[in-house]
């Protein structure tokens, strides 16, 4: 599995469900430590989202194929 594989298989989903559980810990009222690093979740989350979204995806296969059919 290549970098680009894992990235878009596992690390750009991470970062979208980091950055959904600081928005929970931001909004729940009962453990103020969680409330306390809500934003700070979420800022990690979004950054590391940043980070993975630019990452382009693997080049698909069926481009060369088609070119070498012609």
């Amino acid at each position: 599995m290549t970098f680009r594989e894992l990235n878009t298989k596992l690390f750009e989903p991470t970062a979208q469900w980091v950055m959904i559980g600081g928005l929970v810990c931001l909004c729940q009222p009962w453990v103020e430590l969680l409330h306390r690093y809500g934003l700070t979740i979420t800022i990690i989350g979004l950054i590391g989202f940043l980070v993975t979204a630019h990452i382009p995806p693997e080049p698909e296969a069926e481009a060369e194929e088609e070119e070498e059919l012609i």
